[in-house]
């Protein structure tokens, strides 16, 4: 039996004498070496290979070395294979870190002040306290549900939105598509941490956008493809929407030719919200292994495959 870890040589640094010192009868193997193929038990990955079965015969478990699993072929991995996504304490407070920021940059107009330095403006703008914003968050999974807590905490008025129902503390939550449109109502910041599927594809779009109110701005730090660009620069355009902060794209890396660079209204970060951190993600992943092999089998992080998440 082993595990085969495809993935950075940072990570193989630590997990590999981690996994050797805790399971020492789990053989450890670095992609592209795979030891004995009829023996992986266990995959870890961003992207596994193609052809699983015909690689690894006997594959019990995948697991994807980040929160998402938006990036696998679902239909491609055998049913009778369990997918577990990253869910570890580093991701979240990296995420929540970076909501932060963006919501307090977006605020406090931190990207009219920035361009006003660029043209050498001196000229203040009113300030809002916290509480008279109004942050909707949408996906309150284990990313969605601390940020919201957090964005509560430091004063804002929050509610979020996501499939099926949630309670968050100090959070009002909505529901299910007929609640849609009241969230977006009240949103005067909207934060997309949406898991991708085929029924979120697209879905910061024109439509949605006109049901916010005027002046309303748009935080995405789930995945590009949520995002319908021509719509977000013609909403901006007219006003409707009034900025934007942007930490994933589709295509990424942002091709050198796209019109959002220079739009004075987005700021762009280039996919570093958060990233798992490579200590505590080992832990968890060693836990979830030897919590497997002990025969449990019901895990927060397994993917549902009639979701995609």
């Amino acid at each position: 039996m082993s595990f085969l870890l495809k993935s950075t040589p940072e990570r193989a640094k630590i997990w590999k004498p981690l996994f050797n010192k805790a399971l020492p009868d789990l053989a450890f193997h670095v992609w592209p070496e795979t030891g004995n193929p009829e023996e992986v038990r266990f995959l870890a990955a961003w992207e596994p290979p193609a052809n699983l079965l015909t690689y690894f015969p006997n594959l019990e478990v995948i697991f994807s070395v980040g929160a998402g699993v938006d990036q696998f072929d679902l239909s491609a991995i055998p049913e009778h294979v369990t997918i577990i996504r990253m869910i570890e304490p580093g991701l979240t407070d990296g995420m929540v870190d970076y909501i932060l920021w963006a919501t307090l940059t977006l605020h406090r107009d931190g990207l009219t002040y920035i361009n006003q330095q660029k043209q050498h403006i001196w000229k203040a703008r009113p300030n809002l306290v916290a509480a008279q914003r109004r942050v909707g968050i949408m996906g309150l999974g284990t990313l969605g549900a601390p940020v919201a807590q957090a964005l509560a905490s430091n004063g804002f008025t929050c509610s979020g939105w996501s499939r099926s129902r949630h309670e968050v503390p100090n959070v009002t939550c909505y529901a299910g598509p007929e609640e849609l449109d009241a969230f977006l109502a009240i949103t005067d910041i909207l934060i997309c941490l949406l898991p991708l599927t085929n029924a979120t594809r697209g879905m910061l779009n024109a439509d949605l956008f006109k049901k916010l109110p005027q002046g309303a701005q748009l935080i995405n730090a789930a995945r590009g493809a949520h995002l319908v660009i021509p719509d977000l620069l013609e909403m901006l355009e007219n006003g409707h929407l009034s900025a934007a902060i942007l930490d994933v794209t589709d295509p990424e890396p942002l091709p050198a030719d796209s019109l959002l660079w220079d739009n004075p209204r987005i700021l762009i970060t280039p996919h570093i919200a958060s990233s798992s951190q490579t200590e505590t993600a080992g832990h968890v992943l060693l836990d979830t292994v030897e919590r497997y092999l002990a025969g449990e089998r019901t895990f927060s992080s397994r993917v549902d495959r009639s979701k995609g998440y």
